[in-house]
């Protein structure tokens, strides 16, 4: 029996999870450096919103993909408290072993499980809310991920994204930020976790990324009805909420 090869999207997808194991231990404090905090806050707003949206004071299960050291799980649960929500399980899904070490560090009340965003570890109509925060970007087979989002969502169920989307920068102030972005970020974010490159894909990626038009096209063509966009930041961060239909 031969050994099978692995195809381009395949290779690119684990040297994209390699990386990511090798920052692990340093990425919280790099994110918090990098966005002064203020990330924070944006990822707060996607559950807040989740929430109003859904209208529902007791949720099944929140499913977080690409769920990386677990930081939007601790502000589910945080919002899901000021919002009066009750959650019965929490499960964070990763392809990164690494990530996931760091993650289950911090988190105490939510199940943790390595798997691709392509192939969900997780049941049928089985999450009320699937939520995937800077991660999209970095699934080779993005338009897969989004269907099988729908499977594993309920009925109503919402997709909730954060992300860097590609910009068209012209301006002045938008000249300053693709500066930070492709300059400073490296740098600092190298510097912090000794791995300079991990933190030169982070700008590359988002260039070759979607538009927030073309990503929410992408979400109805995968059988989602769009909710809610919201640029964060001089369009730094795009916030997009769908509802299974």
């Amino acid at each position: 029996m031969g050994i099978e090869k692995l195809t381009d999207k395949e290779v690119k997808q684990e040297k994209i999870v390699e990386m990511f194991d090798d920052i692990a231990s340093t990425y919280d404090t790099a994110n918090r450096v990098l966005s002064m905090g203020i990330d924070i806050q944006w990822r707060k707003k996607g559950c807040d919103k989740a929430f109003e949206i859904l209208g529902k004071k007791k949720l099944g299960q929140i499913t977080d993909v690409a769920t990386g050291t677990g930081d939007l799980l601790i502000y589910w649960r945080e919002q899901a408290k000021k919002n009066g929500v009750e959650i019965e399980k929490y499960v964070g899904i990763d392809p990164s072993v690494g990530m996931l070490e760091v993650a289950k560090e911090k988190v105490d009340f939510a199940e943790f499980i390595v798997g691709k965003a392509q192939e969900l570890p997780v049941a049928d109509e089985s999450s009320d809310v699937i939520s995937i925060s800077y991660g999209i970007r970095n699934v080779v087979d993005r338009v897969e991920a989004l269907h099988e989002f729908n499977r594993a969502l309920k009925p109503g169920g919402l997709v909730v994204i954060l992300e860097f989307t590609k910009q068209d920068r012209s301006g002045l102030l938008d000249k300053i930020v693709d500066f930070g972005m492709k300059s400073v970020l490296p740098r600092v974010g190298g510097f912090i976790s000794k791995n300079y490159e991990a933190y030169k894909y982070l700008p590359d990626s988002i260039e070759e990324f979607l538009t927030t038009e073309m990503l929410s096209k992408e979400l109805e063509e995968a059988g989602f009805e769009m909710k809610y966009t919201k640029s964060f930041s001089l369009g730094i961060s795009t916030l997009l909420v769908a509802q299974k239909r």
